[in-house]
């Protein structure tokens, strides 16, 4: 598998999302954050989106779906209901699933990337000679 432009824009989206953290410190500052969030939400989007085009050749697949792809309704649900309570004023419930979904899509299933079968972590591990 090569990278195509919908990986790369898959790749860029994912990596600014990683690289965005709308965290408020003790010093608030609520226009910075909303910002901050609404550029995440949208990197997001844009991350989710642009995986229903990428279909990989290993594991199990249903219409050219792997396991992976279930992470774009859980995202784009998860970041719909963490807005609902917003909306409500809930702050903490939608604190707690703004990290959960940072977490979640940005670490576990970036980690799960830079696996040695999976085409970044065959490209990294090679580049650092351990594959």
């Amino acid at each position: 598998m090569q990278i195509t432009p919908v990986i790369a824009i898959h790749m860029a989206a994912a990596l600014a999302a990683l690289a965005v953290w709308a965290r408020r410190t003790r010093t608030q500052r609520p226009r910075l954050h909303r910002a901050a969030g609404y550029a995440w939400v949208t990197l997001m989007a844009a991350v989710a989106l642009s995986a229903v085009f990428i279909s990989g050749d290993k594991g199990p697949r249903l219409g050219g779906f792997g396991l992976i792809h279930l992470l774009i309704p859980i995202t784009l649900g998860l970041i719909a209901l963490s807005f609902h309570f917003l909306v409500r004023g809930n702050v903490t419930a939608h604190r707690r699933i703004m990290q959960g979904t940072y977490i979640g899509s940005g670490l576990v299933a970036g980690a799960f990337t830079l696996l040695p079968n999976r085409l970044l972590g065959q490209w990294l591990w090679s580049q650092v000679g351990l594959a």
